[in-house]
């Protein structure tokens, strides 16, 4: 299995939520701008974004790139992963119906975290990337 972990983070809470389910997959987390992956290589994706503004994911990167690669996933394992500040997790909710419609396979619910990841929230991150692996 070839597994990604790919992630948008302002403030380095998602990015803490990446590390660690990259240490799940054993593999190493890539920003969105770092990713230059051919999708269709991959097995299965980990991909990580916090809610922002009414609980949409980040607009200016990470919007635009999982729109491009959305039709991609048919088949594929994905993961999903984020942190929030206000709300009360719409933005994945919405995001998972996404992944669903395009014809992934959610190894499991979204892990969010409100503002930095706890203890908990690491350990589920690196669950969830344990099951992409």
């Amino acid at each position: 299995m070839k597994t990604a972990v790919i992630y948008w983070s302002g403030t380095g809470n998602t990015e803490a939520m990446a590390n660690a389910v990259a240490e799940g997959a054993n593999v190493s987390a890539v920003t969105v701008s770092d990713f230059s992956g051919n999708a269709d290589e991959y097995d299965a994706f980990a991909f990580g974004c916090p809610a922002m503004g009414a609980e949409v994911l980040e607009e200016d990167e990470f919007e635009p790139f999982f729109t491009n690669i959305e039709s991609k996933l048919s088949g594929k394992k994905v993961g999903l992963f984020g942190s929030y500040g206000w709300g009360d997790g719409e933005w994945m909710r919405n995001w998972e119906e996404r992944v669903k419609a395009a014809g992934a396979e959610l190894v499991s619910d979204g892990v969010t975290a409100n503002e930095a990841p706890d203890d908990e929230a690491l350990e589920n991150c690196r669950k969830l990337g344990a099951l992409l692996a």
